[in-house]
């Protein structure tokens, strides 16, 4: 069993109007591409989805896009995306993968999940610069942290890795918080998304301390999934 990533899937067969192919680029056939890149999978591998999963606004409106997951081999863990507005509460969205048979979704989200020896830890985090942004965004930032925080608390493997949706670093950009933790429960690896287009290029991609530090936004990788072991 390997495991892998990639974030930023934007899938939309419940919202055709929201298709990500009207951006062009790689963005054309992305959902095909999705579905081959991931028959070549198998149903005993994993695979971390780094949020902004889908463009529905509910869990009834995503319910295809879980679908086409749920159709393909591997089980997926979901991270939450800026942009997954149906995400609920994980008792809520664990009844709905229930009630629909959707027995490949799971959530990453305030919890730690075992495999393969490793431990898969993971939050949405934020963007947060005090000159910039005010006392909401600093309440958000300081509970992601927290959340990122207990997942790593909860870990069980010596190996840990990290999944965010937002990079912990992005040109100028740091974040204090999520760095401390990673050194602090010396993170392996950290993989993160949302960040498109060009600037996927100035994207923080090496080591930092203890841990290297991954882009696997869908068309940063030409929405194959990135392996790491």
């Amino acid at each position: 069993m390997s495991i892998y990533a990639i974030g930023d899937l934007h899938l939309a067969l419940g919202c055709p109007e929201k298709d990500m192919g009207l951006f062009g680029g790689r963005w054309d056939g992305y959902t095909e591409k999705i579905r081959a890149s991931f028959s070549a999978l198998t149903d005993e591998d994993t695979i971390v989805l780094c949020g902004d999963t889908s463009w529905g606004m509910s869990l009834e409106d995503a319910l295809a896009d879980f679908l086409f997951l749920e159709s393909l081999p591997g089980q997926k863990l979901l991270v939450k995306g800026n942009h997954d507005y149906w995400w609920e509460t994980a008792n809520k969205m664990n009844a709905f993968f229930d009630i629909h048979g959707l027995k490949k979704l799971h959530i990453l989200h305030n919890n730690s999940i075992e495999c393969e020896g490793v431990s898969l830890c993971g939050t949405r985090g934020w963007f947060y610069e005090e000159e910039r942004h005010g006392e909401h965004d600093s309440k958000i930032m300081k509970r992601e942290i927290g959340r990122l925080e207990y997942s790593l608390s909860l870990a069980k493997c010596e190996t840990k890795l990290a999944f965010l949706h937002y990079p912990p670093i992005f040109q100028a950009y740091r974040c204090e918080g999520i760095m401390e933790l990673l050194e602090k429960y010396q993170v392996s690896e950290c993989l993160y998304g949302h960040i498109h287009g060009k600037g996927s290029y100035a994207a923080f991609r090496g080591m930092e301390g203890c841990t290297h530090l991954t882009l696997v936004a869908g068309d940063f990788l030409d929405f194959v999934p990135r392996k790491i072991c």
